[in-house]
């Protein structure tokens, strides 16, 4: 196993700064996600660890060993990516084999390699095939399987799952997941899709204009979120803005609009701007005559919108002055929830995160 030290990394294109002093430690055998809109450095940081982009500053290490200033194939990275590069022209144990007959291993040695191989990723006897009489998921673990064989420190994995269907990819993440935590390998992963990253990670950095915006667990990134940027972008919320009017004992009370909202601590000072984040499931509907929780607060909301999704039914609603708050709900009965009518909403104040005004 290898941890990778990054360091102050730096690249730029022409006037575009796609990474900008990024430093970063990916413990061993940690799977530890890249997550970020299209544009924000994840992929360039990851072909720098890769060999295939150079560094204009900063270090990269695999443990005591710095790689940065290494050739690809010296770099002993096994690399996944978003459009597989499969070798049309070569056999399932061919494209498989390919890194081993570039690193002159003994053929006799390649066949048992590409076998265990294969059998890691659930492709026993495929050997043979050629790669158009394959799925999209099998292809995917052909990929995979190239990567492997070589026996890699670092497992680099670039979009892997974007060109499959809904289905696949979830199906696919967990493999991927699986394989990675069975064989103990530090594996770097970047994603756009945030459902993806709190699934299979162990800890994720969100970047965001070649920077970062926050690193931690992924629990830690969607309960705590350090920045409204990394609110919004981890799922849907209600981002909402005011001003800290007064404390109620250990609460913050915020004045948005027309609508006071509590929160636990002090983001701010009395009289000044705040930014906060109070996520849709976060907010439970209370029946008539059904009494608030101790120390939560309430709402008073007229519902706008209801979308039903089966367990999950999402429901929009207006405070007083008009302002949109979203509400996510588990098992609820349609039939307490029509377009105009008024809802009761009650919500821990504990899950509310404020922000700090920049």
């Amino acid at each position: 196993m290898t941890t990778v030290t990054i360091e102050r990394v730096s690249r730029s294109f022409g006037s575009v700064h796609a990474v900008r002093e990024v430093s970063l430690e990916i413990r061993d055998g940690e799977f530890f996600t890249l997550l970020g809109p299209s544009g924000c450095g994840k992929t360039t940081l990851l072909r720098m660890i890769a060999g295939f982009c150079e560094l204009d500053a900063g270090s990269i290490s695999f443990g005591a060993r710095r790689i940065d200033t290494l050739p690809p194939h010296r770099r002993n990275t096994g690399m996944v990516f978003q459009n597989y590069a499969i070798f049309p022209n070569l056999t399932v144990g061919g494209n498989v084999a390919y890194g081993l007959h570039a690193r002159k291993v003994p053929a006799a040695r390649i066949a048992e390699r590409v076998a265990t191989a294969l059998k890691l990723v659930h492709l026993d006897g495929y050997d043979a095939r050629w790669p158009h009489q394959l799925s999209g998921g099998q292809l995917q673990r052909v990929a995979i399987a190239r990567s492997l064989v070589i026996e890699p420190e670092v497992l680099l994995l670039d979009e892997p799952l974007s060109n499959l269907d809904a289905q696949l990819r979830v199906e696919m993440r967990g493999e991927i997941r699986q394989l990675q935590q069975s064989l103990g390998i530090t594996a770097i992963y970047v994603t756009h899709d945030q459902e993806e990253a709190l699934a299979i990670s162990d800890r994720i950095a969100v970047m965001r204009a070649g920077t970062l915006e926050q690193v931690d667990k992924p629990d830690a990134i969607y309960r705590d979120s350090t920045t409204p940027f990394v609110a919004e972008f981890l799922g849907v919320t209600n981002l909402l803005s005011g001003t800290i009017t007064r404390r109620e004992g250990a609460h913050a009370v915020i004045k948005a609009g027309a609508t006071e909202f509590h929160v636990e601590g002090t983001v701010t000072g009395l009289g000044e701007a705040v930014a906060f984040c109070l996520r849709p499931e976060a907010l439970r509907v209370i029946a008539p005559g059904d009494a608030i929780p101790d120390g939560w607060a309430s709402l008073e909301v007229l519902i706008s919108r209801v979308e039903f999704l089966g367990a999950l039914t999402r429901v929009e609603t207006q405070l007083a002055d008009g302002t949109m708050l979203r509400v996510a709900l588990l098992d609820q009965p349609l039939e307490t929830l029509s377009v105009g009518h008024a809802l009761t909403l009650a919500y821990d104040p504990r899950r509310v995160t404020g922000f700090k005004a920049a």
